[in-house]
């Protein structure tokens, strides 16, 4: 059940929530807004009508306007976006510590609201939230990335991981989670509509709101390459579902570095469309 409702005291009969409905089921019924029962199984769960009700007055899924943040003279401005995202760094220092689990779980609360395909919103976000079990995925990672090497088992294109299980080895320096005491897999099922750019996004959303409240990230490919190809058990003991395909890894923590100003790039690489006249 959606459970449709108006407040007809606030609903001004305005039918912007009508007129914003993704999928068309919502019709302004005697003049104000109403779904049909047989139209309900069409809604895709998006809450448009939740918000883009100037006055609150509609609810759906059992969700009180009241309790939704007003947007209005919210937003941050383009100036401190535009700084957000120039000065986003990855973060390869870390301090030997936990994030605080309530910090945690704020930014994997805002982060799950990214958009996902047909908002399907199936990712999955499977987190190492303690750095004592980091230190043991640490450890059966460049355990299992060193038999590989020893046996020559390592697949062609990635023979480099042999250069990070020398770098373990002989110095203890760890180039496949650079340090960081915590790990996010943003994984969806491979029959949703989009998983990849699904987790993608979700984790983008992420890194830039762990920037926000001062948490560091960096984006972990050789370990998804690690937990895809190479050492695939360690997805198992991570819990992360068989019929999930990963998007990508994330690790973050409490930055032991700081960076002072943003950096300076190239303009943007554009190609414009011209579009021949018939």
């Amino acid at each position: 059940m959606l459970s449709f409702s108006v407040d007809r005291q606030k609903c001004t009969c305005c039918g912007q929530c009508a007129l914003d409905c993704i999928v068309k089921i919502i019709a302004m019924d005697d003049g104000y807004p109403a779904i049909s029962a047989e139209k309900e199984s069409s809604c895709i769960e998006c809450q448009h009508c939740l918000a883009v009700c100037p006055t609150g007055a509609v609810s759906i899924l059992g969700r009180n306007p009241e309790e939704s943040f007003p947007l209005a003279g919210n937003f941050p401005s383009p100036e401190e976006m535009e700084i957000l995202i120039k000065g986003r760094r990855s973060v390869r220092q870390y301090r030997d510590e936990n994030v605080k689990p309530e910090l945690i779980q704020r930014l994997l609360d805002v982060s799950c609201h990214a958009p996902t395909g047909v908002n399907s919103r199936q990712v999955l976000f499977t987190v190492v939230d303690d750095k004592k079990i980091m230190a043991e995925l640490r450890r059966e990672t460049m355990e299992g990335l060193a038999r590989l090497s020893r046996e020559g088992k390592l697949p062609h294109g990635r023979e480099y991981f042999n250069d990070c299980v020398r770098a373990w080895e002989e110095e203890g320096v760890d180039t496949i989670y650079r340090g960081a005491p915590h790990l996010i897999v943003a994984s969806a099922p491979h029959d949703c509509p989009t998983p990849e750019a699904d987790c993608l996004i979700a984790l983008a959303y992420f890194e830039l709101f762990a920037q926000s409240l001062g948490v560091g990230t960096v984006w972990f490919g050789l370990a998804k390459w690690t937990f895809t190809e190479l050492v695939p058990e360690l997805r198992g003991k991570l819990g992360i579902p068989e019929n999930h395909l990963i998007g990508y890894v994330m690790g973050f923590g409490m930055p032991e570095v700081l960076y002072h100003r943003t950096v300076q790039r190239e303009p943007a690489r554009v190609a414009r469309v011209s579009w021949p006249e018939k």
